[in-house]
């Protein structure tokens, strides 16, 4: 699964030199003018190593499977769910998704959209002698992955008959996600609109509201992050993110701009109705908190709208990404 990488020393190795061995970062491009293929098709890779997905034009997925079902999501695997890139963005900065090798196994990955990976588009990461040959010919040789429906460059594509949930990050309606508690069914989307100032959608837990889950998990999980979303005042257009679910777990999200969070700007993904673990409960807990472990975006106002590129993943099947943070306003 995702992780990421912590780095810690200790007094008493201080006083003796090692060699230390680098983790590497290797980058794959995945869609845009190479077509539809990820760009290398495999890699091999050290433990520890962290492969990233640099997605490009039109609407592509990272999502794990296995070297007999090549186009199916592997139970528990990872998934970015669809990243959409605009076709006019050409020189970046580009979503990405990052994957910290935890083995020499075998990691097999498809992308989602429908068509691609009957297409031919797989990746994997230590296949092995001749086994990527075999993974990709059992892709293009009618393994069916789940049909999504097609999507334009700039939208996220949900399942035939499911439901995208929209909500509003900010604007006139202030430190607030609207609506805040949303109850979804496998194979919805959840698409946030950001709204003017700067706000994030960061996928956290309910222990720690305001923390973001990549940095809190202890069993490697990745949580989705948005990045900073810059918006002018008098934009009329704004920029979306979507994530799709996979399960009914409760999602749990805040917003890492200043003190956002602590001002209870936070939203769940079907959290129950009552008791300890309920919504209310989780806004209270961030509202007791002094802010977010995350940095206050730059201060420079964008000239025009724009979204940031991601600096996290994904956990529990749901979107991951990485990047820098984008300058923007904030409150």
């Amino acid at each position: 699964m995702f992780s990421t990488f912590i780095t810690a020393s200790l007094a008493l190795l201080s006083l003796f030199s090692f060699p230390q061995a680098q983790a590497a970062q290797i980058n794959v491009v995945v869609g845009g003018t190479g077509g539809l293929k990820f760009n290398p098709q495999f890699v091999t890779a050290n433990v520890g190593d962290k492969v990233v997905f640099s997605f490009r034009q039109k609407n592509h997925t990272a999502t794990q499977s296995s070297l007999t079902n090549p186009c199916t999501k592997a139970p528990g695997g990872f998934d970015s769910g669809f990243v959409p890139v605009s076709a006019t963005n050409t020189a970046g900065p580009f979503p990405a998704a990052a994957f910290t090798v935890k083995s020499t196994d075998p990691v097999w990955v498809f992308c989602a959209q429908a068509g691609h990976c009957s297409s031919g588009m797989v990746f994997a990461i230590n296949p092995g002698p001749g086994q990527f040959d075999k993974f990709q010919a059992a892709a293009m040789g009618g393994t069916s992955a789940p049909s999504p429906t097609s999507a334009p460059a700039a939208a996220a594509s949900s399942p035939a008959g499911s439901t995208d949930h929209k909500v509003i990050v900010g604007g006139t309606a202030g430190l607030v996600y609207s609506p805040n508690n949303i109850k979804a069914q496998p194979g919805d989307t959840v698409t946030f609109e950001f709204h003017q100032k700067n706000h994030t959608a960061t996928q956290s837990t309910f222990a720690n509201p305001c923390k973001s889950l990549t940095s809190t998990s202890t069993t490697g999980q990745v949580g989705f992050d948005s990045g900073f979303m810059p918006v002018a005042a008098d934009a009329t257009t704004f920029p979306t993110w979507t994530v799709r679910i996979n399960d009914t777990t409760p999602i749990w999200v805040y917003c890492q701009q200043g003190n956002h969070c602590g001002q209870g700007m936070v939203l769940a993904v079907n959290s129950v109705d009552s008791g300890p673990n309920s919504f209310d409960a989780f806004v209270a807990k961030a509202k007791g908190t002094n802010g977010t472990s995350a940095g206050t975006a730059p201060t420079t106002a964008p000239t025009k709208n724009g979204a940031s590129s991601w600096n996290r993943g994904l956990s529990n099947g749901l979107l991951l990404a990485v990047a820098g943070v984008i300058a923007g306003l904030t409150l």
